[in-house]
């Protein structure tokens, strides 16, 4: 096998340039759904094999470059797509121009007839147009602030590229101040869903992701800041919410003042964010009971098991909410280390949650740096085959997910993850060194576990 890490680096970057600049070149990939999941696939076998080509080979600084070479040239190469995998990027601007035009996006849905005006040849293809926004308050501010300045589905792709391309630095700096290898930042780096999703579909997530790793980079220096940025995350997406008790709890609450002053300063950030919209107060149960309703069992995981077990959508859901409701506290409670309590967490967020669409997956590749599960890394390449429900969509307009895909998805993540916990062996066959910190000396785990 080669052994220079930086002629790895090299050859791996130049090899999965090549599905990403097919993909680029399909231009529309929804209209090319088989193409492109051949060719995700095809990136996510490289990124795997470049994984453990630099796992297996002595550090080398300038490998350490051509990571981040090959992080902003794959971002690059899909950015200036529009986004077409998924319309969430549509309602964004949506919601955007909808603020920007005096009206209130929790409060009026985008098939209400007093926004016709604000209608473009786009504005039908956007997810739920039959109810009012259901985005935190903080996510509606940048998409205010961003439809200030564009209407481009392109350009309002730019602050959540930023945001994940910020994500990509300060793993950098984390990863290398704790003198860790370089594949675990080639971990988040190179992930193929991370960049198709970000680069490709401009998805908000790399909002709250980018938060939830500053907030777990200074958590054990600056608790009380951490505490806050933690809470700007779940602002932006609801998920990193499961992980406020235990900010609170290392700010020092019950018992010092710090932890009481963190806890009142979430509290005060969340008041400011949502103010503006204050007014819709009354409609938020009834969006929320809607979309809980109609938007269910889209490609989920263990939620199908259990749907399939009690017949009953509530109990299922109310089982995960509970599993994962009982790791926050727990996490809390014994005050967990950071870093490991966020991937238990959002691991069981995933495995648990009604739905598992694939870019909520990138929630967990910045945790997989410090934990990297094979099971879990397999995962996120496996979860492009669930972009097959776009085929029989464009043909009959059914959105349904198809049980074989979802069985080829999650029965090799769970298959996989079962022997990494039964044999606790590491990354890739061999023990990680070292244990993950909150801090700047964090470096891998000791084992891979869920």
């Amino acid at each position: 096998m080669l052994k220079n890490q930086a002629a790895i680096a090299l050859i791996g970057l130049a090899a999965m340039e090549i599905p990403f600049a097919a993909m680029a070149h399909l231009g529309d990939m929804k209209l090319h759904v088989i193409e492109t999941i051949v060719l995700a696939l095809a990136a996510g076998i490289l990124y795997c094999f470049a994984l453990y080509a630099l796992e297996h080979s002595p550090e080398n600084r300038a490998a350490f470059w051509l990571i981040l070479a090959g992080a902003l040239l794959f971002r690059l190469t899909l950015a200036p797509l529009p986004p077409s995998l998924s319309t969430d990027m549509y309602r964004y601007r949506w919601d955007g121009r909808v603020q920007n035009a005096g009206w209130n996006p929790y409060a009026i849905a985008p098939l209400d007839q007093r926004l016709a005006p604000l209608r473009d040849p786009t504005w039908a293809g956007m997810p739920g147009p039959e109810v009012p926004a259901i985005y935190p308050p903080l996510a509606e501010l940048i998409f205010r602030e961003t439809a200030r300045f564009t209407h481009s589905p392109v350009a309002f792709k730019t602050p959540f590229v930023l945001a994940d391309l910020l994500v990509v630095a300060m793993l950098a700096g984390w990863l290398r101040s704790s003198r860790a290898r370089n594949y675990q930042l080639a971990v988040y780096a190179w992930s193929p869903l991370v960049i198709v999703e970000f680069a490709g579909s401009g998805h908000s997530d790399a909002l709250a992701i980018a938060f939830l790793v500053a907030a777990l980079a200074i958590i054990r220096r600056r608790p009380g800041v951490s505490t806050l940025t933690m809470a700007a995350g779940a602002l932006t997406k609801l998920f990193p919410v499961t992980l406020l008790p235990l900010a609170v709890r290392l700010a020092g609450w019950p018992r010092r003042w710090r932890g009481w002053l963190a806890a009142a300063g979430t509290v005060g950030l969340a008041a400011m964010l949502a103010w503006p919209y204050r007014y819709a107060y009354t409609q938020l149960p009834r969006t929320f009971s809607y979309y809980r309703r109609i938007w269910q069992n889209y490609n989920p995981s263990l939620y199908g098991v259990l749907l399939w077990l009690t017949g009953r959508p509530a109990i299922a859901a109310g089982i995960g909410e509970g599993v994962v409701l009982a790791l926050s506290l727990w996490a809390a409670w014994r005050k967990i280390e950071p870093v490991r309590a966020a991937f238990l967490v959002i691991g069981a967020i995933l495995m648990f949650a009604p739905n598992g669409y694939s870019w909520y997956f990138t929630w967990i590749v910045p945790l997989l740096c410090f934990f990297p599960s094979p099971a879990w890394l397999l995962l996120t390449v496996l979860q492009f085959l669930s972009y097959n429900v776009l085929i029989a969509y464009q043909l009959t307009g059914e959105f349904r997910f198809a049980p074989l895909f979802q069985w080829l998805t999650y029965a090799p993540f769970y298959a996989l993850l079962a022997w990494e916990l039964i044999s606790r062996r590491g990354a890739f066959g061999r023990a990680p060194r070292g244990e993950a910190e909150g801090n700047t000396r964090s470096s891998v785990v000791a084992e891979s576990q869920t």
